[in-house]
């Protein structure tokens, strides 16, 4: 398996030029057209399934036709050569290879025999094993999948799945006994329209639909000289996989292994009703009604974000305002607090510290000058010669600052170019791919957020932070691939990422990655101004005073984190329906995930505003932490959902399918939890500096 470089520039060539006024627009692809009589290379990809993680490549199974290595006249390779693959379709699991079955536009094949299979006792168990966990097959005519066509209920709108089943089960209740049968038979169907422009002028005509019916084609029904049933119409049994004994094609019984005979036929039917630039349209499963749902999330999220939005506004218009109103009103002009006395009269005497006469009767007993000073200085304004302390262990929060921004670039950048259809389910392999590129590109920014962090913090080591932000989340999630790509790689499942893969991700880390991350942390740290702070910080830190239970770190993060989770909880529904039950599915609203991120964001900001805010006022100036932990708090409730998930919506089997679950749900979250929690590091630091600055405290 190799990678093709050239596409991936092809790739990038096409997001400058491509018009986003198209539906669904091939990245590095043309429209293809085909005349009469032309052949059309049919590719085999891979087999998957919704109950399990592990994937394999259709010519590494036993019990399917193995390539001949002929001349394919449709593409110019020979059967069971590999196609060249981008980044992306690797890391997915994808394996294409050209198949035999030869297809020419415009002529049907009633029916040809492809070969006979000879299956030992173990070939047949596995391929009972993978029939009974529900795998279905991959088959790639002009880069659309072979799909199982359905119907709606009140028979108006035919829709597709991509993707069939390699047989089927059925339970016995006479004999209380599972029967599984193979599919030994395909019937495909390609769909075509007249190709627009001069193309069509000349007779070529393009393909908008690509469709497979398999069948179970017993022993016991007929076949001619060349193998093929004779009567596909009416098929007498089906084609049964034994345990106990095995049984030829002519029905005989064998000690040597179960021979299962395979065939294809092949029609092409004209269907002007589909356009070409929307044949994917039918892969997307009740499209309409989604969209209805998505509309209710979204009005939902607004609701939500809009109360935070008030009650942040009522923060900074009312009780901080009046705050710094009242701190205004008790500073002198040389800058000194004033002390306003009480006595018992009730008359109020102000003179600046220091310069205090009594006036009346005697004054309240207990109260120092100081802690009548404190009167009108409280709250989150006696914290000014803390509050930018240096956090404790800041060496690792300014890398994680850092990777966030990373990851907030690149998420920004696959969201925007998916809802503009440049990264679409045609594009196969293309968003893993420029989700990769632009994560290695934000390099840059990852390097010069965590060097202004840093210095910030009063660090002294830049290249030491530079190293740990461009090794720390990377490493990471490389160990975690790593070590999950040996229990896969145990498999023998196309799910492994092959060691070619492994060393050229390596190498765009180490060898691009690492020095953009650097170049940035120069940026940041030597040329860039510091970020200066409105306040000084004192020699000896302040006693934190006990704090409420709903303020403590834990419980704050807890609470916090579950409103950008309520906010994004319905579009999570759609993301992980795609990712790990419809896997031959496609997610495609990368409109409505847009809008949602967007309110996602404030709602993170607004969230980690209030709580620093009421952190602060209880006199806590370890803020730092807190508001990147707050921030992305929300990540717990995913992974906590995650686990839900697992349990009660999915029926994975198998121990390397549940590690590989978990695993990559946890590398998920932290990479959510990085980015989130960037967003409400940034937009408390903002708050905290904005509202430090309007009091001046020296």
């Amino acid at each position: 398996m190799f990678i093709n470089p050239g596409a991936g520039l092809r790739s990038l060539l096409w997001l400058g030029l491509l018009n986003t006024a198209g539906a669904f627009y091939i990245p590095g692809w043309s429209v293809l057209s085909y005349k009469d009589g032309e052949h059309i290379p049919l590719l085999v990809n891979k087999v998957y399934s919704d109950n399990t993680q592990l994937q394999y490549a259709y010519y590494d199974l036993p019990f399917v036709c193995p390539p001949t290595g002929n001349h394919n006249a449709g593409g110019g390779l020979l059967s069971g050569q590999s196609i060249p693959l981008n980044l992306g379709e690797v890391l997915r699991g994808d394996r294409i290879m050209v198949s035999d079955i030869d297809l020419e536009m415009g002529n049907d094949n009633l029916c040809h025999s492809l070969c006979s299979v000879k299956l030992s006792h173990d070939d047949v168990r596995r391929a009972e094993g993978m029939i009974q966990e529900g795998y279905v097959t991959e088959w790639i005519v002009d880069n659309l999948p072979g799909a199982t066509s359905f119907v709606s209920v009140d028979k108006t709108r035919k829709y597709y799945a991509a993707g069939f089943k390699l047989g089927y089960t059925e339970y016995s209740y006479t004999a209380k006994m599972m029967h599984t049968y193979i599919n030994n038979h395909h019937t495909i169907v390609l769909r075509y329209r007249k190709a627009p422009g001069r193309a069509g002028d000349r007779g070529e005509k393009i393909i908008v639909g690509f469709e497979v019916y398999p069948k179970s084609i017993g022993p016991g029904n007929r076949r001619d000289e060349k193998g093929c049933p004779i009567d596909l119409a009416q098929v007498d049994g089906a084609f049964e996989l034994q345990k106990n004994k095995t049984v030829q094609a002519d029905g005989t019984l064998s000690e040597d292994g179960l021979t299962i005979p395979f065939s294809y036929s092949v029609y092409f039917r004209e269907d002007d009703s589909i356009e070409w630039s929307h044949r994917w349209d039918l892969y997307f499963v009740n499209q309409e009604e989604g969209n209805r749902i998505h509309w209710l999330a979204i009005i939902n999220s607004l609701i939500i974000c809009g109360l935070l939005t008030g009650i942040v506004m009522i923060i900074i218009a009312r009780t901080v305002r009046t705050d710094i109103k009242g701190y205004q009103e008790a500073v002198t002009p040389e800058g000194k607090l004033r002390v306003k006395r009480r006595v018992k009269s009730g008359l109020f005497k102000e003179k600046p510290t220091g310069l205090l006469q009594q006036e009346g009767e005697d004054e309240e007993a207990g109260l120092s000058e100081e802690e009548e000073a404190l009167e009108d200085v409280a709250g989150w304004k006696l914290l000014h010669s803390d509050v930018f302390r240096p956090p404790p262990f800041g060496v690792i929060l300014a890398p994680l600052v850092g990777s966030g921004v990373q990851l907030l670039v690149m998420a920004l950048g696959l969201i925007g170019l998916s809802a503009f259809g440049v990264l679409n389910p045609s594009f196969r392999g293309g968003f893993i791919s420029v989700g990769i590129g632009l994560f290695i590109f934000a390099g840059l920014f990852s390097g010069y957020f965590s060097a202004r962090t840093f210095k910030s913090f009063d660090g002294q080591d830049h290249r030491r932070n530079a190293f740990v932000t461009a090794i720390l989340f990377p490493g990471l999630c490389f160990s975690i691939m790593f070590v999950m790509n040996l229990f896969v790689w145990a498999q023998a499942s196309s799910t492994a990422i092959p060691f070619g893969t492994l060393v050229a991700i390596v190498v765009l880390w180490l060898c691009i990655q690492v020095p953009l991350v650097y170049a940035g942390s120069y940026y940041g740290y030597w040329k860039a101004a510091a970020w200066e702070h409105p306040t000084k910080t004192a020699a000896i830190a302040r006693q934190v005073p006990k704090q409420a239970w709903y303020i403590k770190s834990l419980q704050s993060i807890l609470l916090a984190g579950l409103i950008p989770f309520a906010v994004i909880f319905i579009e999570l529904l759609y993301v992980f329906q795609s990712l790990w039950q419809d896997k031959s599915g496609y997610y495609y609203v990368f409109g409505f995930l847009a809008v949602v991120s967007v309110i996602l964001i404030v709602t993170i900001a607004e969230v980690t505003i209030v709580t620093v805010y009421v952190q602060l006022c209880a006199e806590n100036h370890n803020w730092w932490w807190q508001s990147f932990l707050v921030g992305g708090g929300s990540a717990f409730w995913i992974y906590g959902y995650c686990v839900y998930y697992y349990f009660f919506n999915l029926h994975i089997t198998g121990v390397t399918s549940s590690l590989l679950f978990f695993a990559y749900s946890f590398m998920a979250c932290c990479v959510y939890g990085l980015l989130t929690g960037t967003i409400g590091f940034l937009s408390a630091y903002a708050f905290v500096r904005r509202i430090y600055n309007a009091i001046k405290i020296d």
